[in-house]
């Protein structure tokens, strides 16, 4: 009875790990690794601090999809339950973050398409990420899988346009006829369809021309004659030069008219029936005392 077994131990122990029971609470992963059918999704996006919760979930989406699927907001809102303006918001603020970039192409037939490009790792994630590679080849993952580093790269920067004329007074009138005048190029031009920025900046420049007497019809055949046949890259650019380089003068200066004298009517006198100009009927100069009209 007083023999000891040193083996033994001293208390008896709790067959789960303090930090595994049950009792502790919190997220418990059940993980399988997948061998088909998966995406990997980089925790920037999974964890974004600042995107909303549709906008990380649609995210995801995106990124599982293949190559040339319908991500435009009407095809988003027939497959999911959010409507329209929730899923237009999620895609503003996902393109704001870096993880969509829109692009407007002209295709062979002369119309505009939008192109959307889907960045699974954008260049604001790619700085603020942590060398893992060490615990990568730890755990065994599959560098096969990680996106190469040159996938989300910006594409290249747009030439800002050249400064464009301003009118003296920038009335909201002035500025509609002016963007009005832009909007119509694309009827008689399909070439020059502009973006809704591209028109902001050029408005200004058309207002300077409407504010020197030049009419809407002039304007429109100043920027639209004589324009090259092959494709324009740039039609807003072609048309800020042209704003600028043939803005016509102010026109001439002309002095106020003078001021016409006043021509009363005609009436007859009251007393010797002949005719006179006055204000108001009565008598000629003639016939008032005192010589004035009566």
């Amino acid at each position: 009875m007083g023999t000891q077994n040193p083996s033994a131990p001293s208390r008896v122990r709790s067959r789960i790990a303090g930090h595994d029971h049950p009792n502790q609470g919190g997220l418990i992963h059940d993980n399988s690794r997948h061998t088909a059918r998966f995406t990997v999704i980089g925790n920037h996006l999974a964890q974004h601090a600042d995107l909303s919760l549709l906008a990380i979930g649609l995210g995801t989406h995106i990124q599982s999809l293949p190559r040339g699927s319908r991500i435009d907001i009407k095809s988003l809102a027939a497959r999911f339950p959010e409507g329209v303006a929730r899923i237009a918001a999620a895609l503003r603020e996902l393109e704001k973050h870096g993880y969509l970039r829109r692009e407007r192409l002209r295709i062979p037939d002369g119309r505009i398409v939008t192109r959307t490009i889907s960045c699974n790792q954008p260049p604001a994630a790619r700085r603020h990420r942590p060398d893992h590679e060490s615990a990568d080849r730890e755990r065994g993952s599959d560098r096969s899988m990680r996106p190469a580093p040159g996938d989300c790269a910006p594409g290249p920067r747009r030439k800002a346009l050249s400064a464009v004329p301003s009118p003296s007074c920038s009335a909201p009138a002035l500025l509609q006829a002016a963007t009005d005048v832009l909007a119509d190029l694309r009827r008689h031009d399909t070439r020059l369809l502009l973006s809704a920025a591209d028109t902001d900046h050029l408005a200004p420049g058309v207002a300077a021309w409407l504010e020197r007497d030049v009419t809407p019809a002039a304007v429109r055949h100043a920027l639209l004659s004589n324009l090259p046949e092959a494709p324009l890259h740039r039609p807003a650019a072609l048309l800020a030069h042209r704003l600028t380089a043939f803005l016509p003068p102010p026109p001439p200066f002309a002095p106020p008219a003078p001021e016409r004298p006043v021509r009363h009517p005609l009436h007859n006198c009251d007393n010797c029936d002949r005719a006179f100009r006055a204000p108001t009927p009565g008598r000629c100069r003639d016939c008032s005392p005192g010589g004035r009209l009566a």
